[in-house]
This record gives C-alpha cells, structure tokens and sequence, in this order.
C-alpha cells in the first residue's frame, strides 16, 4: 500500500511543481494588480471571473468527467472515439454559446454587473471561455495517459505567458482592466495551440452516438452539481458586490487568494487523484488505500494551515523592494485567511470521499450534497455579510462547504464503505486546533510562533498519531540522510 501512495506522491509533485510553480508565478500578479487598480476596479475583475468560472459548467456540461469515466474504461467505442466525441462535442456548444455572448454583450453587461461601457470586456470574456473549453478534453486526456510533465509544462507556460504580458499591458500600457482580460485570452489561445498536435493525433472524425448517448447519461446528471459546486466557489462576490460594493469585493478577493498555499495543496491531490483511485478501483486493498490517502492529505493541510495562519500577515506587513505584497488598503481583509484555507481543506475531503461516487456511478447523488452546501452558502452570506461584511462572506463559504461534506459522507458510506482512521484524525485536529489557538490567545511574536508550530510537530509523535510502521520508515529515511 505504502508504494501505491508512493506513485500518488510522484504524480502529485509532478502536478505540484507546475501548479506550485504556476500559482506563485499567477500570485506575482496580485502586487501588480493592487498597486495599480483601485480596490474597486480589482472587483470588477474578481467579479468578472467568478461568473467565468460558472459559465464554463455550461461550455462543458459534464463532458471532462464523462470523458475520465469512459476513456480509463473504454466500455464503448476505442480510444480515438473516446476522445473526438466529447472533443466535438463541447467544440460545438462553445462555437454557439460563443457567438451568442458576443452578439447580445450590451444586455449581457447588466447580467455580470458591470457598467454598459465595459461592454468589451464581455467579447474577450467568450473567447477565454471559447478557448479553455477546448483544452478541457486534451488536458484531461494528457492526465489519464499519465503525462504528467506535459501537462505541466504547458500550465507553466501558459501562466508565463500571462504574466509577461500583464506586465506589458497594464503596468507600461496601462490598459487597466482591458489589459488583464486581453492577457488571459492570448495565453488561453497560445495553450491551444500547443495541444493542437495532440489533439490531431487522438483525433477522428467520427462522431459516435452510442458513446455520446452514454457521455450524457454520466455527465448530464453532474452538471447540476457542478452548477451548485461553483456556485460554492464563487457566489459570495456578486452577493458581497450587490450588498457592499465593488471595493469591498476587491478586498475580499485579494485576501483570499492569500490562501493560495491551500488552494495548491487541494488542487495537486485533485489532478493526481481521480486517475489514481480509477487505476485501483480493483485492488484488493482499494479502501484502505483510499482512506490513509485521507489521513495523509489532512496531516499536510494541517501542517500549511498552521504555518499560513501563524506567519502570512508578517509576511504581508513586510516591505519587500519598497513594496507591500498587498497594500494597507486591504490588510482588513487578512483575518478572513484563516477561514479561507479552511474551505479549502474541506473540498480536498470532499474530493477524496468523490471517489465512491464514481466509482460505484452514482453521480445523481451528489446534486443533493452540492445544493445543500451552496445553499447554505448563499443564505447565510446574505444573513452574515451586512452584520460581518467580508468576514460573514468567508464565514458563509466554510459553514457551506462544511454542509457539503457532511451531507455527501453517509451517501458515499451506503455504496462504497470505508473504514476512516477517525481516532488519527481526531488527535490531528485537535493538537493543531491547540496550536492555533495558543498562537490568537497570546497574540504572539514571531519566535513564540515557531515554538508553537515545532511544539505541534512534536505533540503528533508524542500523541500518537503515527503507526509502527509509518515509525520504522521515517527512522529508515533519517538513516539514510545522515
């Protein structure tokens, strides 16, 4: 088992090394943004690309997932139908959803809240969208076969890219919000583009019904759910934006990617872990493989969860080259960070207890779970944001992912049983909830808060919470370093 996760791992840090690489590279850009736009047109961006990330469900529509499904198994047609029918078919919806943004942009306008006069931005908004919803099937593809460092190369070079180019065009130029959206639109065609031999050699012609017909009946049923699922994500910035204003959603959106360290860790289990567990769906020891991954998982988002919590506001309050990385303006968001990279564990938990659910393809019984956690999310950020402003929004969002989780574990539980190290967990949670609350009691320096955190590393062996075996192989590893 120990070598199973050991493959996890090396596909995890292959991912991780681009995501890592990627989102620090995409973090740079935050400073840029925030010396220069206002917190209001920073909000305007932030909002922007929340209803992004919800249109593209529909750009999709279950179509990627349908794809891992049915290609790892290829149950219907071969390899080559297994990639061109669902390749054609999101090609397609995009071309018309495409189209209709560009055609109706000036009554669009009033949809995604902003003013009549950013009309243009709408125009680069569909092809982004256009673009990146034709590299979801190669890219999804590129991780079934294992390719990990394609797959990561163009990520890398992608965000370079945009990077260079943001650079150019609102620092030099000073195309403000334009030069953002016109940045993201060139690196997501330089993307394609790079996927195009790819796509040319999986490709076929062929459109097979059969297949198609079975594609939808996966993928139709998640479609919901990932509605409900993004809307967990993101639907605290047009409430906050209708009950605050542009400004406050531009602080919010600043301080939560701060937890960009979380969202890394989330993110790099997610690409590696679904082409894993489909790879050892048949294993005699499948779950108890499944549910120390868990254990593991959490024992490294505890671990980051106290070192954010503990350092990232010295961090911030640090001039580096005569710059703050976020300027005081929006230090008032900071104690949202906490809350923030909370979230994020709970969806890694949920990611990991999705496994049954595919699985056992029983994707009609997540829209249950995904609705409950969004709408908790949406009620209570309407109920907490005028009494807390942004901190009722960060509350909001963990209350609906911890609502998410907690509806989604006895339905996994009923088709596909996991015994879970509960006992481990628990010692987990509580010696870090002691840290982080020795740290916000005493208000501590930043000497006290490396104590506490070496103290909490400590407190884990002496509690224990490692097996024998998990024991016997760190001393193994120290003997070989020293």
């Amino acid at each position: 088992m120990f070598e199973q996760i050991k493959r996890l791992g090396t596909d995890t840090a292959i991912y991780g090394i681009s995501t890592v690489l990627a989102r620090l590279l995409n973090f740079a850009l935050i400073p840029l943004y925030t010396n220069i736009l206002t917190t209001a047109e920073y909000g305007i961006v932030a909002n922007i690309y929340s209803y992004i990330a919800f249109i593209t469900i529909f750009y999709s529509y279950g179509m990627e997932s349908s794809y891992f499904r049915f290609a790892s198994s290829k149950e219907v047609g071969d390899e080559k139908d297994n990639f061109s029918t669902p390749f054609i078919a999101i090609t397609s919806a995009s071309i018309i959803l495409s189209v209709l943004m560009i055609a109706c942009a000036d009554p669009l306008t009033s949809v995604f809240q902003i003013d009549i006069s950013l009309y243009t931005l709408l125009y680069y908004t569909s092809g982004i969208l256009f673009f990146d919803a034709l590299a979801l099937v190669p890219y999804a593809a590129l991780r079934l076969q294992r390719k990990a460092m394609f797959f990561a190369s163009t990520k890398v070079l992608n965000i370079v890219l945009t990077i260079i180019l943001n650079i150019v065009t609102v620092y030099y130029l000073r195309w403000g919000i334009e030069g953002i959206f016109f940045s993201n639109l060139a690196a997501s065609v330089f993307s394609f583009l790079i996927l195009a031999p790819s796509i040319i050699r999986q490709f076929n012609f062929k459109f097979h019904s059969s297949l198609y017909k079975e594609l939808l009946k996966f993928g139709l049923p998640l479609v919901p759910v990932s509605i409900s699922g993004v809307l967990l994500q993101i639907v605290d910035r047009p409430i906050l934006k209708l009950l605050m204003g542009d400004s406050a959603v531009g602080i919010y959106q600043a301080n939560y990617r701060l937890g960009i360290f979380m969202a890394l860790i989330t993110g790099m289990f997610e690409y590696a872990w679904r082409p894993f567990f489909l790879s050892h769906t048949n294993d005699p020891n499948a779950k108890q493989l499944f549910s120390r991954v868990m254990t593991y998982y959490l024992l490294i988002c505890s671990a980051v969860f106290l070192a954010l919590s503990f350092f990232l506001e010295n961090i911030i309050q640090y001039k580096f080259f005569g710059r703050y990385i976020l300027p005081p303006p929006y230090w008032e968001g900071l104690s949202i960070v906490p809350l923030v990279l909370l979230s994020y564990i709970m969806s890694g938990i949920g990611t990991n207890l999705n496994a049954g659910i595919q699985i056992e393809k029983k994707t009609a019984y997540l829209l249950p779970t995904s609705l409950a956690g969004s709408a908790s999310k949406i009620i209570m950020t309407f109920l907490l944001v005028p009494q807390f402003g942004i901190m009722g929004a960060a509350i909001a969002t963990l209350i609906g992912y911890a609502m998410l989780e907690i509806t989604l574990y006895p339905i996994v539980q009923k088709f596909y049983h996991i015994e879970y190290e509960f006992v481990r967990i628990g010692k987990l949670i509580l010696s870090a909830a002691v840290a982080f609350s020795i740290i916000k009691i005493f208000d501590a320096s930043v000497a006290l808060k490396f104590i506490t955190f070496g103290g909490w590393m400590i407190s884990l062996f002496v509690i224990g919470f490692f097996t024998k075996g998990e024991m016997n192989r760190m001393r193994q590893a120290f003997g070989k370093i020293s």
